[in-house]
């Protein structure tokens, strides 16, 4: 309660700075004009120095203070380039703000900055303050030299080594990963100097290179004890208290669908054919609101995570396992607590009545998407006598699935094509094989059946008018749109209409389907889209052409639908009062921009992650001759996928055949004299020639 009057006291010394009737004056003055209390201006002064720290007032040379917007500054977050300017991104700026290296003073990637605005037309500008260093501490790669040293950071973001001086590297020798915190900013003279806090390990032990990435991005290493007490009271069966006031589905025949290692299981499915003709799909989540409680430390814990993280041999959960793996997934054979989204659909695939309700379920069985995929596909499967009871619902789960995804295909829903790399490693965390991860007809199932929850849900909620977390996607920009039309021109295609309806990409990738630069366009127009986020606010989803849409089916390793759940829950039960709704509209803004965040972290993660094993993977193979396709074609080089998306360039300086001009236009390279070229979709045979385990770079040279 205190907390609360303290910010509130705080805003209202904000609004007062940022009325247009301001005029820039002391503290003191401002204390007087607000008829501050004596004995409270100690506290009053302390709230100035917060609000000036935090980025959000300007104290000038001569001590007065003024809002940051009159005076042309900006907050933003800062992105460094190993070339030593950057970007800083910020809200109200539809493009991220360009900064010249004169001017990025000692700004870090990651750190929250002041920025002034210097010209609006170019988006250049250049940092004033920092308000807050994005990285706790910086990975890094320490190399020894005399009695002191320099740590080579993991983030080739930042543009220079750090220097450690003698005595501060805590021991560490060449080659080990450690922690450097930064004690004495760099300039364009020098290099910014630091020590070494924590040695993670030698570089090429065993699981160093996980931790690095663990460590890189903060991510949590296991559950405070406090957690791990709570979980202690709570059951490992489901109990008849907690049945009661629930409907009793456990009669209804249903189905998990998931891959073979999957341990965490969210959602369970159910399919039957009405009378009428329609199709009746259930779609069962884990309950899991029922266990993490508001204000509990299994949720502050889970709303500070924000989401399960999968790196490539190892999950780091939102929830410990005993919920995860436990009494919350929906484990075949076992009772569970669940939330339900049961739907009738017509044969156009419109929703014609829907039920959201609070149920007890029991899956009958766990299927995996393989055997699913082998059912439906092969007539000889051996899996069709031992599910012979399921196998009829499996046909009119594909049947349903056919129907969905014709619906939104109508619609203008954008269908990207891309390879995801499965990475297999072994008991030590070592890659042993890389494969294409496959997307066939089961996995489609359960994508559709999700997404037609996901935006009943979300449509449910917004007609009744209460605070709800949304899952929006917003149109792209003009200037990348133009771009893009630039871009796809040069091979001959053109987008029709405009860029405020998804049906236009979806167009334009249906005809380049199957052609050579079909994984260039593809890529290049996801490039052009913006990313999705969560928002308190409805909006539509441009990609999925959707005007509602929420994340409703994955409570176990996401928290936006953690967090509605909760509300769905109390919504259903009549404990929704109008406290608990302005609880929740006045927190949801804050969860959904904290939950974006953290989800961007996971991605880039999981992607640093899978460039190390990938690498790791490739480095005993260099010297072998691969098969592969161009995937894309740049000013500095050429960049060739193989079969199992592993992905090298070929250095321009590199191909020694012929002097090759770059058609940018075209994406291609042209020999001079033999007229040879290189273009997007070429089959190549390329000689793995370097990998650099440090930088995850993989480097071919084209076989002659």
């Amino acid at each position: 309660m205190e907390n609360n009057l303290y910010d509130e006291r705080k805003e209202k010394i904000l609004s007062f700075i940022k009325d247009k009737e301001y005029k820039p004056m002391r503290a003191k003055h401002i204390a007087e004009f607000m008829q501050v209390p004596a004995q409270d201006r100690d506290m009053f002064y302390n709230m100035i120095d917060e609000l000036a720290q935090s980025g959000d007032i300007i104290i000038t040379q001569k001590g007065k203070i003024n809002d940051i917007a009159r005076d042309n500054l900006y907050k933003g977050v800062f992105k460094g380039n190993p070339k030593g300017f950057g970007f800083v991104a910020a809200e109200g700026f539809e493009e991220e703000i360009f900064i010249p290296a004169p001017f990025v003073k000692d700004a870090l990637h990651k750190d929250k900055v002041l920025f002034r605005l210097t010209d609006r037309e170019k988006y250049e500008g250049e940092i004033v303050k920092i308000l807050e260093r994005g990285m706790k501490h910086i990975v890094a790669t320490y190399e020894q030299v005399k009695n002191y040293g320099f740590a080579v950071p993991d983030e080739n973001k930042i543009a220079n080594d750090i220097f450690i001086p003698a005595g501060k590297s805590k021991g560490a020798v060449t080659g080990h990963k450690v922690l450097v915190k930064i004690t004495k900013p760099g300039d364009k003279n020098s290099s910014p100097e630091g020590v070494v806090t924590e040695i993670i390990g030698h570089m090429n032990d065993p699981g160093v290179d996980m931790l690095s990435v663990i460590y890189r991005y903060d991510l949590p290493l296991d559950f405070p004890d406090r957690v791990y007490g709570e979980t202690k009271n709570i059951s490992d069966t489901v109990t008849e208290e907690e049945i009661f006031g629930r409907e009793d589905l456990r009669a209804v025949t249903m189905v998990t669908i998931d891959g073979e290692d999957a341990k965490d299981l969210d959602d369970a499915v159910s399919v039957e054919k009405l009378d009428n003709g329609n199709y009746r799909l259930g779609v069962y989540i884990a309950d899991v609101s029922h266990y993490v409680k508001e204000g509990s430390a299994l949720d502050k814990e889970a709303y500070k995570r924000g989401t399960s993280v999968y790196l490539t041999d190892r999950v780091i959960p939102m929830l410990p396992h005993k919920l995860s793996n436990g009494i919350c997934s929906l484990n075949e054979g076992e009772d569970r607590l669940s939330l339900c989204c049961i739907m009738e659909i017509d044969k156009k695939g419109d929703i014609v009545s829907h039920d959201i309700k609070k149920a007890v379920i029991n899956v009958n069985r766990r299927m995996s998407y393989n055997v699913v995929y082998d059912i439906l596909t092969n007539k000889d499967s051996e899996y069709i006598e031992e599910y012979s009871d399921l196998v009829p619902m499996f046909k009119e789960m594909e049947d349903l699935r056919n129907i969905l995804k014709e619906k939104r295909s109508k619609r203008g829903a954008i269908e990207f094509k891309s390879d995801e790399a499965k990475i297999v490693t072994d008991e030590q965390g070592k890659p042993v094989d890389i494969i294409k991860r496959e997307r066939n007809v089961a996995t489609s199932i359960i994508e559709e059946f999700m997404l037609a929850a996901n935006e009943t849900v979300a449509e449910h909620f917004y007609w009744l008018d209460i605070p709800f977390v949304y899952r929006i996607h917003e149109e792209p920009d003009e200037e990348k749109f133009e771009r893009l039309k630039r871009f796809i021109g040069a091979f001959g295609y053109v987008i029709k209409g405009n860029s405020k309806h998804p049906k236009s990409y979806s167009q334009l990738l249906a005809g380049i389907e199957n052609t050579p630069e079909e994984l260039l366009i593809n890529k290049m127009t996801l490039r052009s889209m913006k990313q999705a986020k969560y928002t308190d606010k409805s909006d539509k989803h441009f990609g999925l052409a959707a005007r509602y849409y929420c994340h409703f089916t994955s409570p176990i390793r996401r928290y936006p639908d953690l967090q509605i759940h909760r509300i769905i829950s109390e919504y259903l039960d009549g404990r929704l009062t109008e406290k608990r709704t302005e609880h929740y509209a006045k927190m949801l803004a804050e969860v959904s921009r904290l939950c974006s965040e953290n989800e961007r972290r996971a991605e880039e993660a999981e992607k640093e992650a899978d460039k190390y094993k990938i690498a790791e993977y490739m480095y005993s193979r260099v010297g072998q001759e691969f098969e592969g396709i161009i995937s894309s074609v740049t000013s500095w080089g050429i960049y060739v996928e193989l079969p199992n998306t592993v992905e090298g360039m070929v250095s321009v300086k590199d191909i020694t055949d012929d002097n090759y001009e770059f058609d940018e236009e075209r994406m291609r390279y042209i020999g001079i004299v033999s007229h040879k070229t290189y273009t997007v979709g070429d089959k190549v045979k390329v000689l793995l020639t370097r990998v650099s385990l440090e930088a995850r770079t993989i480097d071919f040279e084209f076989v002659k």
